[in-house]
């Protein structure tokens, strides 16, 4: 019996489920091939021949790159050519396996070998002694190659683009057959680039002999070329030097060598018929690409002397002599090497080197993020520059560690114990295999790119052309993503490691870190007392217990969380205190060690500032709320007041219940800061904003709210407190306290005090002197109770606001309110009396004295001229006389320009003139009030976005203040660690407090010059 083709059903049988065996995922059109290209179907039955092709990646790209190199070489060069090949490949199996090999590995070599088919031959003259060519060996077949060409009728630059290919062609026949390893292929292609810039070089001065008369030229390999690590196809990184050749002068010389150095590019980079090599990058050059294409020597060193910025040193770490004046270049390599190894002792060097890498990962576009093989989280780039950071921080006294090789870089950083052993043979495995994946998925197709595809069939080749041949896709992805996890995981840890080993003296005769190695590195990572920073890991982590040994495995991360504050060292000593107090507790390591959210808020916070470490350390147990996102959620008012209540009620006298009443405080605004903070750092993993780019006013409410009602609570139990000191539950009086300024407006800061009126009414059948000694009593009692000396902070009654002043009573009746404020009441009363709302006591008291007050606050006609024009003196006169002596106007945030004081005032005169016909105008709080001004035509948009920004950002000034010292402040720290504090908190990196206090001064520049408009009246 025949199928239709003619051929007998059993024989297509056979060799169409060999072909479904050896891989091929069209086996019909396999078998068509074979049967239509001449000289093949010999080979379609053997089984030698089809067990080559399925052990290519991709069996079917193979076989069709195999017939259309038999089919040019027979169009180009006859049958005979095209026989020769076929018996080769039949008989030596050596050739079958690299041309195969290459052919299922690389459409794009294939398509060379289709418009060279001649070039098959370089692969025939492989042999062992040529297994890793080195320079010469490849310039000496770059000239063969070029001169064929030339001969062929091809100009030199297309003569050289041919013998490229035809280099190229060899290297990727060792790499896919495994004769070269990972780092010896990427060794062969910085090898051959380096022959091929030569040779690009030449074709440039013979085409202009006159320019290469006139100057001595050197090319400096960099980046993966200069560091002998180079991709298939990659962006050749290249700077240029120059100086004059005899009695040139320096301007002619330097025009001749740019001359030559564009010329040269363009031999590489253009693109032909014969396709192009690759680009050459000059931009990593002074100046990049603004500064000029070729400098000599000294204008280079000027430049890094003077300019340069630490990635540029961080560049030259690779910088190797290529091409051109031999001299020169080792001129230049011996005169900038000094300035590398010096780069550790500028200021900032670690975070700047930290913060390129954040960029790099926040410039990712989101969809590629996950496919990102070089750059994202995980990937090359991460090993490349945690080798390259440690290189140059303990470069400067180990000449060992001076490779521009990143795996010959991390074993002499193993070998001289500035990282474990097992951590570096761990990246040493993750780097070969993500180099592997890169070359792989470049050769297919020789363009440039890092993006693991996307395609399963694209995935499928990829991983059959490492190995993978059960389930290619699968076996892929699951060895890719552990060696990514394995790679972020060392990134993080592979400065701190060794760190503790040093110290903990845990494994005799390893290699470990000295003394000083290790003061090197915290001290290049902005620790500012090494010896103390050492003294604090050995104190935790020296030791066989269960909780040093937890210790280890956390302080590797949290070093790092430190290192990326402003104030490393009271991180680290304040870690120590905490773990020092809940040592014994034994849910606190293990809660860091299995909660990654919970270690890196405490990290956050510990080093963000004096408050939140104080609040913890009084009360460690607070470690807890860290743990989990609802930790850190703010409790509402109602919340806390019954839970204060509740501890007043059982507590035995009334100073021990102020202090629970404290606890509550401490641990709500400890929640609170904790909270405030770790948002300031962002969420784990996203990218950083650009400096001071966050949107504070989300923040800053959130931090409103919280802190006025844990205060409004405490004051509530306080209340309660004093009354059952003296009347038990009952008080001859109803007792009401109304909050002021920003704790009526429920944007209280960390250090606000309590602005406060007490008001009382008797309850019937109590007299009114009774009732107003009692009253008097219980205010005196409150302020009493939360006068008491404490470590926390305080919460001080204000009550200055009250009518008369401190010359009138501390509290008065409702009756006695109304009375004064119909009599006596100025305009300044009742301006103070637009943010008043009731925070603590009777309710439905509080609640009658602001229907009383609403009259004065938002008067039914409107405020009189005179009323105004008293308004506006009394803010000049505020402006002239309180602003403290020697204080920055343009940065004091209460009294300065555009400050706090500015915006309130503004919408405060607002309310007052429209409040009684404009019901959206009646709030307490600054930000609805301004949008209400906006929303009823008072302010036109960016007039109200202009005063919202500039009150959020002094507002959050003076909170982060706070959080950084300890106690109020209404100005910018003048210590720099602390103005880099404040900076970190509004989202400012490391090294831009100037930018932070440009931008303020900007912002409220522009809220000044609407409050001059509109409140002054232009």
């Amino acid at each position: 019996m025949t199928v239709p083709d003619g051929r007998p059903e059993s024989r297509r049988g056979s060799t169409y489920t060999r072909l479904v065996r050896s891989g091929f995922v069209d086996p019909a059109a396999a078998e068509r091939l074979l049967d239509d290209a001449d000289g093949l179907a010999a080979l379609r039955d053997d089984p030698v021949f089809l067990d080559a092709l399925g052990a290519t990646a991709d069996p079917d790209l193979a076989l069709l790159g195999l017939v259309r190199l038999a089919e040019a070489l027979e169009a180009k060069r006859g049958a005979a050519e095209r026989q020769e090949l076929l018996d080769t490949v039949v008989s030596a199996k050596p050739l079958r396996d690299r041309l195969l090999g290459v052919l299922g590995a690389s459409e794009a070599l294939a398509d060379h070998l289709a418009r060279h088919p001649g070039d098959w031959h370089a692969l025939v003259t492989f042999e062992r002694a040529d297994l890793h060519p080195g320079t010469a060996e490849f310039e000496r077949a770059l000239a063969e190659g070029a001169a064929a060409g030339r001969e062929a009728g091809l100009v030199p630059s297309d003569a050289l683009r041919a013998a490229y290919r035809r280099c190229l062609l060899t290297v990727a026949a060792r790499d896919v057959t495994g004769t070269t390893d990972v780092a010896e292929t990427a060794a062969e292609l910085a090898d051959l680039a380096t022959a091929t810039l030569r040779a690009a070089l030449a074709i440039a001065t013979d085409e202009h002999p006159d320019d290469a008369a006139a100057c001595r030229l050197a090319v400096i390999g960099m980046g993966k070329c200069g560091g002998h690590e180079l991709n298939y196809v990659s962006d050749v990184d290249v700077v240029f030097v120059a100086e004059p050749r005899g009695d040139t002068p320096e301007g002619t010389a330097l025009r001749a060598a740019t001359r030559l150095a564009s010329r040269m590019m363009r031999v590489c980079s253009d693109i032909t018929p014969e396709g192009t090599i690759w680009p050459v990058d000059a931009n990593l050059r002074p100046e990049g690409r603004n500064g000029p294409l070729v400098r000599t020597l000294s204008s280079h060193l000027a430049y890094y002397q003077r300019w340069a910025k630490t990635w540029e040193f961080q560049a030259l770490l690779k910088a190797r002599p290529v091409a051109g004046d031999p001299g020169l270049g080792q001129e230049y390599a011996d005169a900038v090497s000094p300035l590398v190894w010096q780069a550790a002792e500028r200021e900032n060097f670690v975070p700047d080197v930290q913060q390129m890498r954040r960029r790099v990962v926040a410039s990712i576009p989101a969809d590629r993020l996950d496919r990102e093989l070089k750059l994202g989280p995980g990937g090359l780039r991460d090993v490349e520059f945690a080798v390259q950071l440690l290189q140059l921080v303990h470069g400067r006294s180990d000449a060992t560690l001076r490779s521009g090789g990143t795996l010959d870089a991390l074993a002499a950083l193993a070998a001289g114990g500035y990282v474990g052993r097992a951590d570096a043979a761990a990246l040493d495995a993750a780097y070969r295999f993500l180099r592997a994946m890169e070359h792989r998925i470049q050769l297919h197709r020789l363009r440039r790119t890092h993006l693991v595809p996307e395609s399963e069939a694209e995935q499928r080749r990829l991983g059959r052309s490492l190995g993978f041949r059960t389930e290619p896709v699968a076996e892929l992805g699951k060895e890719w993503r552990r060696h990514a996890r394995e790679v972020r995981r060392l990134h993080e840890k592979l400065f701190y490691r060794p760190l503790l080993d040093a110290v903990a003296q845990l494994e005799p005769g390893e290699i470990r870190l000295s003394p000083k190695a290790a003061g090197q590195r915290l001290g290049a990572l902005g620790y500012a007392d090494p010896a103390a920073a050492l003294r604090h890991l050995e104190a935790l982590a020296s030791g066989v217990t269960r909780k040093a040994a937890i210790q280890r495995t956390l302080l590797p991360v949290l070093l790092g969380w430190f290192a990326d504050s402003s104030d490393p060292d009271a991180g680290l000593l304040n870690f120590h205190k905490v773990s020092d107090a809940l040592g014994k507790t034994p849910w606190y390591l293990r809660l860091l060690r299995d909660e990654g959210a919970a270690a890196e808020n405490l990290a956050r916070v510990l080093s963000a500032g004096r408050l939140a470490p104080d609040l913890l350390l009084r009360a460690p147990e607070a470690v807890a709320l860290l743990g989990a996102p609802e930790g850190l959620r703010p409790r509402d008012r109602e919340a806390l007041e019954q839970e204060t209540l509740a501890a007043v009620g059982r507590a035995e006298d009334a100073e021990k219940a102020i202090v629970a009443v404290r606890g509550v405080r401490r641990r709500e605004l400890f929640r609170t800061a904790a909270a405030d903070i770790v948002g300031a750092y962002g969420r784990p993993g996203a990218p950083a904003p650009e400096n001071g780019s966050r949107d504070h006013g989300a923040r800053c409410d959130l931090v409103g709210r919280a802190v006025s009602d844990l205060n409004a609570a405490a004051l509530a139990g306080a209340l309660r407190a004093a009354v059952r000191a003296e009347w038990g539950d009952t008080l001859p009086t109803r007792f009401a306290v109304i909050g002021m300024g920003r704790f009526g407006g429920r944007e209280q800061g960390y250090g606000s005090d309590a602005d406060v009126l007490l008001v009382h009414e008797p309850r019937e059948g109590v007299g009114d002197e009774e009732a107003a000694k009692a009253a008097f009593a219980v205010a005196n009692e409150m302020r009493r109770l939360l006068q008491l000396p404490t470590t926390d902070p305080p919460l001080l009654i204000d009550a200055d606001l009250r009518p008369e002043g401190k010359s009138g009573p501390l509290v008065r009746s409702l009756a006695s309110y109304a009375a004064y404020y119909r009599r006596w009441s100025l305009v300044w009363e009742s301006q103070a009396l637009l943010r008043a709302e009731p925070v603590a006591g009777d309710a439905d008291l509080g609640r009658r004295f602001v229907e009383m007050i609403d009259p004065l606050r938002y008067p039914a006609e409107g405020l009189s001229e005179d009323a105004v024009r008293e308004i506006r003196r009394l803010k000049a006169r505020m402006e002239t006389e309180r602003l403290p002596r020697g204080a920055d106007r343009t940065t004091h945030t209460k009294l300065g320009r555009g400050g706090l004081s500015d915006v309130e005032w503004t919408v405060q005169l607002l309310q007052m003139r429209h409040g009684h016909a404009e019901p959206r105008l009646r709030t307490t709080r600054t930000r609805e009030a301004l949008s209400a001004a906006h929303a009823a035509g008072f302010l036109d948009a960016d007039e109200a976005r202009i005063l919202d920004e500039a009150w959020v950002l002094a507002t959050c000034v003076r909170n982060a203040v706070m959080l950084v010292r300890g106690r109020p402040g209404d100005t910018f720290p003048g210590d720099p660690r602390e103005l880099a504090a404040v900076g970190r908190y509004l989202g400012y990196e490391p090294g831009h407090v100037g930018d932070m206090l440009d931008d303020y001064r900007r912002v409220t520049r522009r809220a000044r010059a609407v409050v001059e408009e509109r409140f002054y009246g232009g």
